[in-house]
């Protein structure tokens, strides 16, 4: 069931309205009347939206009024932008003091007259339908509620290892699976929860019985074909005693599982592959022994859960009534640990009576559901969230199920979208963002958390992305080869299959904000298609051409002028650049590097970033900047130094053709992160390294020469990088970040 943002979106734009950017610009422009009473009635709206939201499904036509205040709001901002981009062009063309430019411009749609004509056409359109809207909501007879007060509470943040000690109801389930696993069947399968799995891994006994436990250590496996991966992986395995683990497996091939096995049967007498899956025929399709059906927690342990989650250590002996509430709502979550923890979650540092009432009273419960049905929970945890993050969390509907996310990739999807908010003043929205991600976090709704400081890497749970999918709103829309018809009100759509593209019948109108390509392998291949369908969304705030086949970046998307994220020539707007799995590209559009904030250069194998940047660029605004897989680059590219002032973290990996790092690069005074890995070539370090004085993250691996002479105490230049606060030499904090930087590539059951 699509969720309303309206609160969110409304005092989004409210912000915008009251800056003195936009204030200044309707002065300029004639239209100050119209945008004040604008902001007038979307005020008075604003005020009853929060009582609006909760009673939408119990008043006929309310979710209706809601949509169509959402609609309007959003084109009021298609239209502000517009006074935005025509700023920042009036800017570009003093600069340019041009008289072709002038000419061409005065008779080009952007000129100042041509543009108060239109703009006030279309502020005098939006304020009449938002006139109209705000009159039809008096029948609804809504309450006004100024603040938003679901709260946001942080506890401490636990990331992906598991501390077996802490695992609550499991021990007899472990037990019975290592009996299992000692028992001599060349199979197991069964079982359901990943906490059960590393104890299981870490348990003395089960190690006795495998020995030899071969983990699946990241490679670059992007031009293996299929003989190559499978011919590594009876290498790998070949002789060796060893535990593989599959989970949450979902695909009922029988074909391709029986090809797996006997892919895999060169291991050692004793070696076991364990399976956990939610599906009974794929346990029975898989296994050659019974299945161990994992059954729900106890109520006794769901109890010890909740108050874990719900309440800091000993605080729920303050709290008896709550408690007794909280035994009412566990039992309403039918043993499932998710759910459990999630509501826990939710409720933590929370200790209003009538919230806790709320949450076990919600008319939710009475749903039809499934023994194990866990979807309720999840909603009434996100009930409990701010608008702002609630309407953040939906986006991750547009990923695939298990995508592996960066901090950077969502919080730039965030930022360019404007759904980040600033408490404070003066507080960055990056760090904003970075609390939202903890929050998101802290209920639950995240795993696989690893945090190396500057840079950060999750997952969402497979339920939790169906909870995302449940809420999106119907502005969003992940599209497949079976989608055709795609409605004219969606504004972010993902494309994750090939031809999807090429056969969905797109919105004809202009809204569109969104297109990602986020599944390997799957792209816009020609200029062609990108021309015929992506070109005409003029409001575009972020493009996603990663898998593409592009000799050079398109001239048309010059004409996206509204775009943030992604993409080249004109773009006005733009400080986000993902440059991903383009083989073909040779050239890189230089003159849009003064814009950047982050720049991402991935599998790139024909382009050098040294080459044909004519004039050196002194200004750089970069903060982030990831190279990887890159042959051509035999050095780091000379316009780097512009960023001196603002480079916080430089990522280089997989240039095998890297042979030297250039001197300059101690005069990156704000550098936090340098990582470099898989870059054999590379020997030295420059000698006056200290300079790097911000520098507090260093890896180097795969780099065997340059590990040699960095080792702690011994190696030679031990005492260049000695003071650096968090120090990886030879190693990748066990292989995590290259296995998240490079998006999770994954030896995949269907590949085999």
């Amino acid at each position: 069931m699509a969720e309303c943002f309206v609160f969110d979106i409304t005092e989004s734009l409210l912000n915008k309205l009251a800056s003195y950017v936009y204030e200044e610009a309707s002065r300029a422009y004639g239209v100050y009347e119209d945008l004040r009473g604008i902001k007038d009635t979307l005020s008075i709206v604003k005020g009853v939206l929060l009582d609006a939201e909760e009673k939408k499904e119990q008043k006929h036509g309310l979710r209706e009024w809601l949509r169509q205040i959402q609609n309007v709001c959003f084109d009021a901002e298609d239209v502000l932008d517009g006074f935005h981009c025509q700023n920042l062009r009036n800017q570009i063309l003093k600069a340019s003091g041009s008289t072709g430019m002038k000419v061409d411009h005065f008779f080009s749609s952007s000129n100042s007259l041509v543009f108060r004509f239109r703009m006030a056409h279309q502020i005098k359109h939006v304020r009449r339908r938002l006139d109209k809207i705000a009159a039809d909501g008096n029948k609804f007879c809504l309450e006004r509620i100024d603040v938003d007060n679901r709260l946001v509470q942080r506890r401490e943040m636990t990331y992906s290892h598991v501390d077996a000690s802490r695992v609550i109801g499991r021990e007899s389930d472990r037990e019975e699976i290592i009996k299992l696993l000692m028992q001599p069947h060349p199979l197991c399968d069964g079982c359901g929860d990943e906490s059960i799995l590393i104890k299981i891994i870490n348990s003395a006994s089960a190690s006795a019985s495998a020995p030899t436990i071969a983990l699946a250590h990241q490679e670059n496996i992007k031009n293996f074909d299929i003989e190559q991966l499978q011919s590594r992986l009876r290498h790998r395995l070949s002789d060796q005693k060893y535990l593989l683990v599959l989970d949450d497996v979902w695909n009922d091939n029988r074909a391709k599982w029986t090809g797996l096995k006997d892919l895999i049967k060169v291991g050692a007498v004793g070696s076991k592959i364990l399976v956990t899956t939610r599906s009974k025929s794929i346990a029975s399709m898989m296994g050659t022994v019974p299945s161990y059906v994992l059954e729900g927690l106890s109520m006794e342990n769901c109890y010890a859960l909740f108050n874990k989650w719900a309440f800091k250590e000993g605080e729920e002996k303050n709290y008896s009534n709550l408690v007794e509430i909280g035994k009412e709502i566990v039992k309403k979550c039918r043993g499932v640990p998710l759910a459990v923890r999630t509501l826990g979650s939710s409720l933590f540092l929370n200790f209003n009576l009538e919230r806790w009432e709320f949450v076990r009273d919600h008319g939710i419960w009475n749903l039809k559901q499934e023994k194990y049905d866990i979807l309720p929970a999840l909603k009434l945890s996100y009930d409990q969230m701010p608008s702002y993050l609630r309407h953040c969390f939906a986006f991750f509907s547009l990923y695939p199920k298990d995508y592996g996310f960066t901090g950077a990739e969502i919080v730039n999807l965030w930022l360019s979208l404007g759904l980040l908010r600033s408490e404070v003043g003066s507080q960055k929205l990056e760090n904003a963002a970075r609390q939202y991600i903890d929050e998101l976090h802290s209920r639950s709704f995240l795993e696989d958390f690893e945090d190396f400081g500057h840079l950060y890497f999750f997952k969402v749970h497979d339920l939790v992305h169906d909870l995302a999918l449940y809420v999106a709103n119907e502005e969003i829309l992940v599209v497949n080869s079976g989608t055709r018809n795609i409605p004219e009100q969606v504004r972010h759509l993902s494309f994750v299959e090939n031809d999807s593209l090429m056969h969905a019948l797109l919105p004809k109108s202009c809204s569109v904000r969104t297109i990602l390509f986020p599944t390997d392998g799957v792209g816009v291949d020609s200029v062609a298609l990108l021309d015929a369908r992506i070109a005409r969304y003029k409001f575009l705030r972020i493009l996603d051409l990663s898998d593409s086949s592009f000799e050079t970046l398109p001239s048309s998307i010059a004409k996206l002028e509204h775009l943030r994220a992604l993409r080249e020539q004109q773009l006005i707007s733009l400080e986000v650049l993902i440059v991903q799995s383009c083989k073909n590209l040779e050239s890189f559009p230089f003159h849009i590097l003064p814009k950047l904030k982050v720049l991402f250069v991935i599998r790139c194998e024909m382009l050098n970033l040294s080459l044909n940047c004519e004039n050196p660029i002194h200004k750089l605004r970069m903060k982030f900047l990831h190279i990887e897989q890159c042959p051509r680059q035999l050095t780091l590219p000379q316009w780097i130094q512009g960023a001196a002032d603002t480079l916080q973290t430089l990522l280089i990996s997989n240039l095998h053709n890297l042979e030297m790092l250039p001197e300059w690069i101690t005069a990156l005074t704000h550098l936090k992160m340098l990582h470099i890995v898989n870059c054999p070539q590379l020997l030295h370090l420059p000698s006056d390294m200290h300079r790097l004085g911000a520098l507090e993250d260093l890896t180097i691996d795969g780099c065997s020469e340059l590990c040699r002479k960095c080792e702690p105490q011994s190696g030679e230049y031990w005492s260049f990088i000695a003071h650096i606060k968090h120090l990886s030499i030879g190693e990748t904090r066990e292989g995590k970040l290259l296995f998240q930087m490079q998006k999770q590539i994954r030896l995949k059951l269907q590949d085999l």
